[in-house]
Order: structure tokens, then sequence, then C-alpha cells
């Protein structure tokens, strides 16, 4: 019980944290004097997409990943509604999974075989060659009010923090990121509600500290599906 109350803790200090980091705009400053926003920008997204690309090599992981191309895509764009989407995912989020499966925590007919074949330097590589591809985008914005709000805020009566807590406004990620929330906006639809009823019914059991089970544990079918629909589409 007591990690259910730690998670929830540890994502509102981020939302409190993201909050807090905002800078204000100085409009006194001449029109022309733009460049140091611009470079802080700049420098920002530099460190996003380091972090997201983690330890790997994103140039020798190309030609490695040429064996998961067949279900993910040569750019990450899985076709198959219910295969995960990789393209801009965290490095580190996919080696974790990547390493679940070898350890037998996550099970799957292929991801199974493939992990006990990938030593530890290429799975980075692979993993870095995905991070770096374009952030996945859905295919169109979804107009789910009820996915919108599930996602966007808290229910503390029934002990759940909003998606966006840990996964951020946009489902991308938060800012500073944090590699242990995956990226889930423009995942496919179908990805989604398989792994959170997975989720729900303990099949599947490792996010951190268990968050995503108690989050997902007090949600209608109506809702998850209302939340894989509007997840889907940022």
């Amino acid at each position: 019980m007591f990690n259910r109350y730690r998670i929830i803790s540890i994502c509102l200090a981020l939302v409190a944290l993201v909050s807090c980091t905002a800078v204000p705009t100085d409009n006194s400053s001449p029109a022309p004097q733009t460049p140091a926003p611009q470079v802080s920008a700049k420098m920002e997204s530099a460190d996003e997409i380091k972090l997201r690309i983690g330890p790997g090599d994103p140039v020798a992981g190309k030609s490695k990943a040429e064996m998961c191309f067949g279900c993910h895509g040569e750019d990450g764009n899985s076709t198959d509604p219910e295969t995960p989407k990789l393209t801009g995912q965290y490095g580190s989020y996919i080696t974790k999974q990547v390493r679940d499966y070898l350890s037998g925590l996550l099970t799957h007919q292929t991801m199974g075989p493939m992990a006990v074949n990938v030593d530890d330097e290429d799975l980075y590589d692979i993993s870095a060659y995905f991070a770096s591809q374009p952030m996945m985008k859905g295919a169109a914005p979804s107009n789910n009010k009820l996915g919108k709000h599930l996602f966007e805020n808290d229910d503390l009566p029934r002990m759940m923090v909003s998606c966006k807590s840990c996964h951020g406004i946009t489902g991308k990620g938060l800012a500073p990121g944090n590699p242990v929330y995956p990226v889930i906006g423009g995942q496919h639809r179908d990805y989604l509600l398989g792994q959170m009823l997975k989720f729900r019914k303990g099949i599947r059991n490792n996010s951190t500290g268990g968050v995503m089970n108690t989050t997902v544990h007090s949600l209608s079918d109506a809702e998850l599906e209302a939340l894989a629909d509007y997840v889907s589409g940022l």
C-alpha cells in the first residue's frame, strides 16, 4: 500500500516542479533582442534529445535494428495497431522493456526469443536509433471529452493521479524529461487499450512501483476506451 501513496506523491511533486519552472517573458526588451530565448529553447531541446536517445549510438543502431523493422517499421512507426510505435520513444524505456522480456517479467511469443539474442551494447544502440526518430504523433486529434478529462485531471477519491502528471500534457513526456514514464501521445489506440486492460487485470506488472496497475484499477471499460482514444490522437 505504501508504494501507492509514494508514487502518487512523487507524481504530484513532479507536476508542482514543472509548473514552478516556467520563465516569464520580458516584454520590455526590444523586438530584435530575442536570441537569448531562442538559444535557451535550443539548449533545452538538445538536452531532451540526449536524454531521449540514452547511452547508445543511433547510427550503429540502425543496422542492428533491422530485425525489428518487420514488426515495428523501419522508422519505428508500426502499421499493426496492436504493435507499439517506437519512434521517438525514450531509449532507456525501450531498453527496460526488452530486459523485462528477457527476465520473464513480460512475455511475448516474438519478443521473448528476440530479447535472448541481443546483448547490452546492441540493445542500447537499437533503442537509441528508434529514440532518435521523429516523435510519434496521432493521425488526428480526438475530441473525446471523457478521455481528455481523465488524462488531465486527478481523481484522488479513486487514488488516481492524472496521466499528464507522469506522461506530460501532450503525452510526449515531461520537461525535464523522465524516461521512466514512456511517450504515449500518438501511440496506437488498440495497443494503448490492450496494455491498460493488462495492467488492470494484473497480467502486466512492470510499471514503476506498480503505478499503472493502481491508476487503471478503478477505471471502467468505457473509461479505458475513452483514454485510449484521446491519447492516441495526441
